[in-house]
């Protein structure tokens, strides 16, 4: 049975995939656009979706929501990307936005195992 097993497994262990999204996660911070494979890119859409939400909620709410929503941004990412996501134009650029922060273009397969690509970059 399949029950409450969601998300991708990418072919690696547990510690492997979370160090591996880790990594996604910030190098899409820091850059605003990444090329990686299909599965990757929709997997990593979903984390940072809510990184996201949870760094405009942290402008927002003041007191002890305000620490718990910085170290859970600051537990995702690494030091440099967490402090940009967590900046003034970051979270402005989409104060507009209730979702979809990013968007997944699909392109041409990789030329040397067939692997389907695609760019995941954040919507202007």
């Amino acid at each position: 049975m399949h029950h409450r097993n969601k998300g991708r497994i990418l072919g690696r262990e547990r510690n492997q995939r979370k160090a591996l999204i880790k990594g996604l996660l910030a190098s899409l911070v820091l850059h605003g656009r990444i090329m990686t494979t299909e599965a990757k890119a929709k997997e990593t859409k979903n984390f940072i979706d809510q990184l996201v939400n949870k760094a405009k909620k942290a402008k927002q709410v003041d007191g002890v929501g305000q620490l718990a929503m910085v170290r859970m941004v600051r537990q995702r990412l690494p030091k440099d990307a967490a402090d940009k996501m967590l900046s003034e134009e970051f979270v402005s650029r989409f104060s507009g936005r209730e979702s979809g922060y990013t968007r997944v273009i699909k392109v041409e397969a990789r030329k040397g195992d067939g692997a389907r690509r695609a760019i995941i970059e954040f919507v202007s």
